[in-house]
């Protein structure tokens, strides 16, 4: 089973989002805040992270973790509200491979991780 991480502000977010990816056969873990998602990701990197762009510490989250060892190998979704160009570029240039908008729904993240967890 791999594994997936959601770290969002949000309580919401999170337990919306662990449902779904649960369902969908990932073994989801949460982290409310940057602080959080760094330490459980020096214990256990995941496979797949979503980083809410609004949370503060995002970029840093997200370079920290490329610099790890095995953390080049991290599928890292930044979470943003808006197609923001702007700040989809400081995504990429800190180390996201790609983008979710939010707020994201079973369809989405069916469409978008579904057959991932399958293929694993």
């Amino acid at each position: 089973m791999q594994r997936f991480m959601i770290t969002d502000n949000s309580d919401i977010v999170r337990k919306v989002g662990k449902r779904i990816l649960s369902e969908l056969d990932f073994l989801v873990s949460e982290a409310s805040n940057a602080g959080e998602a760094l330490q459980r990701c020096q214990t256990e990197l995941p496979e797949y992270l979503i980083v809410d762009s609004g949370m503060e510490g995002a970029l840093d989250l997200i370079a920290a973790i490329r610099a790890m060892d095995g953390g080049k190998d991290v599928k890292i979704y930044y979470c943003v509200v808006e197609a923001d160009l702007k700040k989809l570029m400081a995504g990429k240039r800190a180390g996201a491979t790609d983008f979710l908008l939010k707020p994201f729904d079973r369809k989405i993240l069916t469409a978008v991780f579904g057959n991932r967890a399958i293929a694993a």
